[in-house]
């Protein structure tokens, strides 16, 4: 077997931990400095960290650290759920990637009082309804109350939930 240049060199092998450190690891990582998170994504991973905010980060290696304790998903599971995601896109690999339920549940009223005045819209399962009429995105009826346009989602203050859903 040939040697391995500097660019083909394996990855370093992933520690193992051991499961009697797993509670105090993970009781550490929210008092932990990013910078050492990003060391132990480092290690943990054996890739740079990404640029993702501390929950992440804190998320991930809580999951890497178990991970790496008691093992992962049985290759079963990995093929079953592959399987599963694959009745639900047809094995297409753009709608894997957006998420489903980014939104408010059908029912959901959102109130949002402007120049004074209360509107309500109701969330449905494929849209909205205002003032007895159905719309297809919250800026159609953001653009419809303030006659401007609107992110629909910033105007009913639904951003900042938006990324966190």
């Amino acid at each position: 077997m040939a040697p391995h240049s500097a660019s083909e060199r394996p990855p370093p092998p992933l520690p193992a931990i051991p499961p009697a450190d797993v509670l105090g690891r993970l009781a550490a990582l929210p008092g932990t400095d990013i910078q050492d998170l990003k060391q132990q994504w480092q290690a943990l991973f054996g890739t740079a960290p990404p640029p993702y905010n501390r929950k992440f980060l804190e998320s991930r290696l809580a999951y890497r650290i178990q991970e790496l304790a008691y093992g992962g998903l049985k290759p079963e599971t990995v093929a079953r759920l592959e399987a599963l995601g694959e009745q639900l896109d047809g094995g297409n690999v753009v709608l894997r990637r957006i998420r489903a339920g980014n939104g408010p549940v059908a029912g959901t009223r959102l109130v949002r009082s402007y120049q004074g005045v209360e509107h309500t819209v109701t969330v449905l399962a494929d849209g909205f309804e205002y003032e007895g009429r159905p719309y297809r995105s919250l800026s159609a009826i953001a653009r419809h109350i303030t006659g401007t346009r609107w992110n629909g989602w910033a105007f009913f203050g639904l951003k900042n939930q938006r990324g966190a859903a």
